[in-house]
Parts: C-alpha cells; sequence; structure tokens
C-alpha cells in the first residue's frame, strides 16, 4: 500500500464516530438511565441516584436536576471492579457487594453543568461511575453521583463521548424518551 493510500485509510478511521449515541437522559423516580442515539433507545439501564434528593448546592449530597454534559471520562481499560478515587487507579480491585465498601469502581463519567441550577456539578465531582453495592441498584442511596452496575457503566462509558449531554429530571424515563414514530410498516389494527 502506497503511502498517500495509507494516510487516506488512516483518517477516515480516525473520522469515524465511535459511538452514535447522543444524549443520556437519567429519570430520578424511575432510577432509569436511557442512552439515546436520536429518536432511538439504545441501552437502559438501573441506576441509583442520591439519597439527599435533587440539588446542586455545594456540601448538599444531592443530585443535579437539568442539562449538564460529559466533561471526562476515566478508566479506559481497567478491570471491573478497580477502585478510582481521584480519577485514578488505586489498584485495589473490589468484588461487587463487598461488605463496607463505598467506593466509586470501574468507571468514571464526570459531568459539567450547563444551567444555573447544577452550575456546581464539576466542581462537586459529580459523576455517573460504577459501585460496587449492586444490591441497592433502583434505590435512591448515592451521595449525588449516579451509580451504576459495573458491567452497565463499562457498557455505557464505551458508548459516551466527551461533549454528550446528560439530561438529570424528575419527570418519568417515558416521559422523556422520544415517541415511537409510526412507519409504513406499522399496523393500526
Amino acid at each position: 500500500m502506497n503511502r498517500a493510500r495509507f494516510l487516506i485509510l488512516i483518517a477516515l478511521i480516525a473520522a469515524r464516530p465511535v459511538s452514535a449515541a447522543t444524549e443520556i437522559v437519567v429519570s430520578i423516580p424511575d432510577q432509569t438511565l436511557a442512552l439515546l442515539e436520536g429518536d432511538r433507545v439504545m441501552a437502559r439501564y438501573r441506576v441509583s441516584t442520591s439519597k439527599f434528593g435533587n440539588g446542586d448546592n455545594v456540601g448538599s449530597y444531592r443530585t443535579p436536576l437539568g442539562t449538564l454534559f460529559v466533561s471526562g471520562k476515566f478508566g479506559d481499560h481497567l478491570p471491573v471492579g478497580t477502585v478510582i478515587k481521584n480519577r485514578a487507579p488505586t489498584g485495589e480491585v473490589v468484588a461487587i457487594d463487598a461488605p463496607s465498601r463505598d467506593a466509586i469502581i470501574s468507571r468514571v463519567i464526570w459531568l459539567r453543568g450547563m444551567e444555573r441550577q447544577n452550575s456546581a456539578a464539576h466542581d462537586r465531582c459529580i459523576y455517573i461511575h460504577g459501585t460496587p453495592e449492586e444490591r441497592h441498584i433502583g434505590k435512591p442511596v448515592s451521595f449525588g453521583c449516579v451509580r451504576m452496575r459495573s458491567r452497565d457503566v463499562i457498557a455505557l462509558y464505551d458508548r459516551v463521548h466527551i461533549g454528550m449531554h446528560v439530561t438529570i429530571s424528575e419527570k418519568s424515563i417515558d416521559a422523556l424518551l422520544p415517541r415511537e414514530r409510526p412507519t409504513l410498516l406499522s399496523r393500526a389494527d
């Protein structure tokens, strides 16, 4: 292969989007996160948001509402259960539902607020992250972050890109998801 073809091939590979996903939505009442690609739901995951409710005051341990965006990703290729502190792996690996462990594990997706109501989210280190306390997923038990099962956060992490919008809402997941559009193949009977 000549050099020109090689460079074109590299440019095409680099220009290809890693993920076609365009947005994440999180429903606080349903404790559910959905990954969207335009009008299509690509995946749904159970999550855990704050046990202290919703808000963005510093020191409140609440989950911020509104539109945020992914500002950083940490944990590429780490083993499942790797403890992450200050966005760096510690070298420790924690088992799922390990007793007395409430660590941030596996992957970190750091969020930054885009609105006045969530402007402190980045400084508060609000993340979407893995938790060893998987038995609590589906219940609000976090300290402000959006917690996920390790296998789920790893799958999400691989489809998320920097700049992707994340909407956290008090609406039901069904209210947040796009309505299914009828097609020529749809039947009304």
